[in-house]
């Protein structure tokens, strides 16, 4: 088992890497709006529960493409493979396009969240600006989702590291005014998000369209980069329950911010500090599930059965040990963390409390993820879906709700839904898997 997770770990790591680089960038944002004022942190977490929903449900499609590049892959088949990147590339870059609009078209939406009015106000330039960087992110996505089917995951990774330094730099020009630049504040950090976002997707497009390594895919572009029917299909297929699974735990964490937005600024602050932390963990977690899900999905392509169950257990054993550590070092650290976001005592209290609840479901956010993806591995996405709309919709929120505002526990009673929520959800797809892994 320790044979399989070694190779699972090695897919990984670039993915793991990659994943916490791309978190990086909104931590630098938090950490620099953060500077700026506590109210501009709070603006910058009521956009980002928002666009993070749209976010995900656009990623849908481009995730469905690398196990389908993987079993192309593990079947040696380069035509299927290059048929998935440029319909898949097609497809989400529609997607993002669609997104966009819609999301700009509805920027006053932000004023009919129950949220403070001086808040929503500051939100809406860097709301404007992160819609229009999902084109570039979802492009980028597509191709690194290709690349990644292949195992070819360093580039990718090497990228996302570039984009932090440049985003920072970006940031510090813009937030702040340098160089002779007004001074933009928190629609600065968008501006710099959407800059980053385009360069490093037109830089990732030229490498895979030049390097030696794609030429195979890109050479028979003229036979196999078509509109297919049935490639889309497959696409939305494993994209759109993927979408799914992804929407409604991004939407459950996003509701729950906004009903935290109805305790005051200085909760919905803390609240962003907490789910920032949190969700740099849950990104190494993604990445050992997006590797679990390539490997799976390989062995499913060429049908050796005991190699997929290997490979499933050994990564959910590995996601046990990693939420451990993570849930161990959440507890150690929870009153010095905060204080790299912020300046101000009463957020950095509250926030420190909440980093005991994320502690608590470190482990089962680390298993859920690995259960969803190597389910995806073996094309199973549609009792996955159900079992996460149970989770979150029927268990999570409204455990948190009650214990929030019934039973007056403020922000710490939503995160106890967080816990409630993953708990279940980790039950239920590992369980499905390891069921099916016995029977195909």
């Amino acid at each position: 088992m320790f044979k399989e997770f070694s190779r699972t770990i090695k897919i990984s790591a670039p993915l793991i890497i990659s994943n916490i680089s791309q978190v990086g960038l909104g931590l630098i944002d938090s950490a620099m709006i953060g500077a700026v004022d506590y109210k501009q942190l709070a603006a910058s977490s009521l956009v980002i529960n928002i666009i993070s929903i749209a976010q995900v449900l656009g990623m849908g499609i481009a995730i469905a493409m690398s196990p389908l590049t993987a079993i192309a892959n593990g079947q040696k088949n380069i035509h299927e493979a290059s048929k998935v990147l440029y319909n898949g590339f097609l497809l989400s870059t529609l997607v993002a396009i669609l997104i966009a609009v819609t999301l700009i078209s509805s920027n006053h939406l932000l004023f009919h969240l129950g949220q403070d009015k001086n808040v929503a106000a500051l939100a809406v330039p860097f709301y404007k600006l992160l819609a229009w960087s999902l084109i570039p992110m979802l492009m980028f996505a597509s191709v690194k989702q290709f690349c990644d089917g292949l195992e070819y995951t360093k580039t990718a990774m090497t990228l996302s590291l570039l984009s932090l330094p440049i985003n920072a730099f970006l940031n510090w020009i813009f937030i702040y005014g340098r160089f002779g630049f007004p001074r933009m504040e928190l629609a600065g950090a968008g501006l710099g998000t959407l800059i980053t976002r385009w360069l490093i997707a037109i830089i990732l497009i030229i490498i895979v369209w030049r390097h030696r390594i794609f030429q195979p895919y890109i050479a028979i572009r003229r036979q196999a980069w078509k509109v297919n029917v049935k490639t889309w299909k497959e696409l939305l297929h494993l994209g759109v329950p993927t979408s799914l699974i992804y929407g409604m735990e991004v939407a459950a964490f996003s509701v729950s911010g906004i009903m935290i937005g109805w305790l005051g600024a200085t909760s919905q602050a803390a609240h962003q500090i907490a789910l920032n932390l949190a969700t740099a963990t849950f990104m190494a977690a993604a990445g050992l599930s997006l590797g679990g899900s390539i490997r799976v999905a390989n062995a499913f392509g060429r049908n050796e059965k005991g190699l997929l169950r290997s490979i499933g257990v050994s990564t959910i054993s590995g996601g046990l040990i990693y939420g451990f550590i993570c849930a161990v070092l959440f507890i150690l650290l929870k009153n010095q963390l905060p204080s790299l976001f912020t300046n101000n005592a009463e957020v950095a209290a509250v926030s420190s409390s909440l980093l005991v609840f994320a502690a608590l479901f470190q482990i089962s956010d680390a298993t859920q993820s690995i259960g969803v993806g190597l389910l995806r591995g073996m094309k199973d996405v549609r009792m996955p879906t159900a079992f996460v709309a149970i989770a979150y919709w029927l268990i999570g929120i409204p455990v948190g709700y009650f214990l929030s505002f019934n039973l007056h526990m403020g922000a710490s009673g939503i995160w106890l839904g967080f816990v409630t929520g993953l708990s279940a959800s980790s039950i239920l797809l590992n369980s499905r898997f390891l069921k099916k892994s016995k029977l195909i």
